[in-house]
C-alpha cells in the first residue's frame, strides 16, 4: 500500500478517538478520502473538519453503534455497495474489567457483538466487495492477548484470538485475489479503552505502554512491508516466524486415525 496509490476511500471504525482517530489522520496524510464510523457523531464531525482542513481530503461521517443490528447493517451495506472504498480499518472494539464469572451477561453480549460479530460482518462485506474488484486492503485490529490470553480477561482475550484467526483464514481464502489482509496485535496502548472498561493505564508499568501514534505508525509500516501479522512492539520478526514454524510442525499430527499412545 504505497503512498502514491492511496487516492480512494478508507473506512475506519471506532474513529472518534484513540487508534481509530490516529489511523484516520495517518490515512488522510497518505491521500485517502475517509468514511469515519463511530457512535459519537459530534466527535466524528470535529475530527472530519480537522482532517479536511489539514490534508485537503474529503471526509464523510457515519454515526453508527455497531452493537445495534440496524446500524451494523447500514455500515455493512454501504461497504458492499460503495466501490470507492478500498481500505477498511476494522478497529471498533471494547474491553471488560473482571473475570468471566464476575461480568454480566449484558457485558459479555456487548463484547461479542462488537469485537466478533461486527468485525466479522464488516470483514465479510469488505472481502466480497474487494474480491469482486480485484483490489483492497483489510486491516483488523486484534491484540497481543490473542497470543497470551492469560494476560487479560477471558472474553476480551478470546475475542481478539478470534480476530487473529479470522484474519489468518481470510488471507488463505483471498489468496491471489489482489487483496491485502493484515492483523495488528498491539500491546498496551494509551487510549480511552482502559477508562471505559474501568481500568487505569497509569497503574501499568510504563515500559509496557506504547503511545497510540507510535503504535499506528508501526502498524502501517508493517502493512507497507506486506506483513500478514504485525506486532508493533516485537523486536525480532524472527520470533514470530519461529512461532509459526512451531505451529506448522503440529499440522501433520493434529488429525490422525488413532489416538496418541499416551492416551491408550
Amino acid at each position: 500500500m504505497s503512498n502514491s496509490s492511496l487516492t480512494t476511500t478508507a473506512l475506519v471504525t471506532g474513529a472518534s478517538s484513540g487508534i481509530g482517530a490516529v489511523y484516520a489522520e495517518r490515512l488522510a496524510a497518505r491521500g485517502h478520502d475517509l468514511l469515519l464510523v463511530a457512535r459519537d457523531g459530534q466527535r466524528l464531525q470535529a475530527l472530519a473538519n480537522e482532517l479536511q482542513a489539514r490534508h485537503g481530503v474529503n471526509v464523510e461521517v457515519l454515526a453508527a453503534d455497531l452493537v445495534e443490528a440496524a446500524d451494523l447493517a447500514r455500515v455493512e451495506n454501504r461497504l458492499r455497495d460503495d466501490h470507492s472504498i478500498t481500505v477498511v480499518v476494522n478497529n471498533a472494539g471494547i474491553a471488560l474489567h473482571g473475570t468471566l464469572a464476575e461480568v454480566t451477561a449484558q457485558q459479555i453480549d456487548a463484547v461479542v457483538a462488537l469485537n466478533i460479530v461486527a468485525v466479522t460482518r464488516l470483514a465479510s462485506a469488505a472481502a466480497a466487495q474487494f474480491a469482486n474488484a480485484g483490489r483492497g486492503t483489510l486491516i483488523n485490529i486484534a491484540s497481543v492477548v490473542a497470543l497470551a490470553p492469560e494476560m487479560f480477561n477471558a472474553v476480551y482475550s478470546a475475542s481478539k484470538a478470534y480476530v487473529l484467526s479470522l484474519t489468518q483464514t481470510l488471507s488463505g481464502e483471498l489468496k491471489d485475489k489482489g487483496i491485502q489482509v493484515q492483523a495488528v496485535l498491539p500491546g498496551v496502548t494509551r487510549t480511552e479503552i482502559f477508562e471505559r472498561s474501568g481500568l487505569d493505564v497509569n497503574q501499568i508499568d510504563p515500559q509496557m505502554v506504547m503511545e497510540v501514534g507510535e503504535m499506528v505508525d508501526a502498524a502501517l509500516s508493517g502493512l507497507d512491508q506486506n506483513e500478514l501479522v504485525t506486532i508493533p512492539s516485537l523486536p525480532q520478526a524472527a520470533d514470530w516466524q519461529a512461532y509459526i514454524k512451531a505451529r506448522d510442525a503440529l499440522g501433520p499430527n493434529l488429525s490422525r486415525s488413532s489416538a496418541a499412545a499416551r492416551y491408550k
